[in-house]
């Protein structure tokens, strides 16, 4: 299969939360994790790791944990008003796959589990020097995930980023074997879609970018 280019690839990776449990080969899975060092990082530290998760056992308690997760997750969602430019009919469709991931995220084939190596142990308190930290380890590790995304779609892949693991982010530590300077980022899914690709639907982007101050609209 020919591979997409890189704008093609970003306008059609949705969100891919269907997937068949057929097995992802080894070199796949090398090439979707060389495309994910290759993601900036703060002061090039590369501080991540990456962990593929293929022990059935270990998936499927991951599974049970994010299940336990996500009804609180789906409720707080409930309660936010809607956003503007997003219909009903589309949110309805994300609810409903969110579920069917969080029932069946163990069928699939494997997991990669980013993770930010704290090499000076997890960042704590809220003063300005930790907030500094803390976002800017943060910002060096996303930029994998993307890559990761996008690797998996121009392979022809499903995958999504997840995070509802997070509310259960000790008992998952203690299954993967992390170090304690060790925190996973989110989770992601990964297999053959059992879901059509894009294209991908988003707000306009001028109701969601400005010119020099908040509100100033873009030229054009």
């Amino acid at each position: 299969m020919a591979e997409l280019g890189v704008f093609e690839t970003m306008s059609s990776c949705r969100a891919i939360r269907y997937l068949k449990p057929d097995p992802v080969p080894d070199d796949v899975v090398a090439r979707i994790l060389d495309a994910a060092v290759r993601a900036p990082s703060g002061s090039h530290r590369q501080c991540w790791h990456f962990i593929v998760v293929r022990d059935a056992a270990v998936k499927k308690r991951i599974q049970e944990l994010y299940r336990q997760g996500f009804d609180a997750y789906a409720k707080m969602m409930s309660t936010l008003p809607p956003r503007e430019g997003v219909s009903e009919q589309s949110l309805a469709r994300v609810v409903r796959s969110a579920e069917h991931l969080a029932d069946h995220m163990h069928e699939a084939p494997l997991y990669i589990i980013p993770c930010l190596v704290n090499e000076r142990g997890k960042i704590r308190g809220d003063g300005m020097l930790q907030t500094l930290g803390r976002k800017s380890l943060y910002a060096s590790i996303y930029p994998a995930v993307q890559n990761i995304l996008l690797a998996c779609r121009a392979l022809g892949l499903g995958a999504c980023l997840t995070t509802i693991h997070l509310l259960y982010e000790e008992e998952i530590a203690g299954l993967l074997g992390l170090p304690d300077h060790v925190e996973t980022m989110c989770l992601v899914p990964v297999g053959w879609p059992a879901a059509k690709f894009g294209p991908v639907n988003r707000v306009p982007v001028r109701t969601v970018s400005s010119l020099d101050r908040w509100g100033n609209a873009l030229p054009g």
